[in-house]
């Protein structure tokens, strides 16, 4: 099983939608020569930047990066997860920074949805200042550090 067909599996499994970072299927044509998916794989997940380029552009790393942050916001409009897939890693490199900085961003608008939720306060309810914060509930994510947080209000 080739890449292109674990994404669609995968797609499948998760909910996802791909972005194809694969540098010659991007381009209109030459389907076979590409190894590019079938019409009937793309009925079942959908893909972004398959043969979507004019076969005489030359699109850059910089410029794949630019088409792919239109893509994935697009996807996660869609509560979707968008999943890259490609026959080199030069696009994907390119990549990598951003779609970092997005989890970044996410992980902090959860955390500050948790905290005006009332983390803190839930929190508190269990804390016990020797107890073992890397067992059972006290090791959900969040509460190591809120534990953390707590003992240093108790000095």
């Amino acid at each position: 099983m080739g890449k292109s067909h674990l994404s669609v599996d995968l797609a499948t499994h998760f909910r996802g939608e791909i972005i194809n970072s694969d540098k010659m299927q991007v381009y209109k044509g030459l389907a076979i020569v590409t190894n590019k998916i079938t019409h009937a794989e793309k009925q079942v997940v959908r893909h972004y930047l398959l043969g979507e380029i004019e076969p005489d552009s030359n699109i850059t790393a910089e410029n794949f990066c630019l088409k792919s942050i239109v893509c994935r916001e697009n996807i996660l409009k869609t509560q979707c997860v968008p999943i890259i897939v490609g026959g080199s890693n030069a696009y994907i490199e390119k990549l990598v920074e951003d779609p970092q900085s997005v989890l970044n961003r996410r992980v902090d608008t959860r955390v500050d949805e948790m905290v005006n939720a009332g983390l803190v306060d839930e929190v508190r309810q269990i804390f016990i200042n020797d107890a073992n914060y890397t067992k059972g509930i006290r090791r959900s994510v969040g509460v190591p550090e809120m534990a953390s947080n707590l003992r240093e209000e108790k000095i």
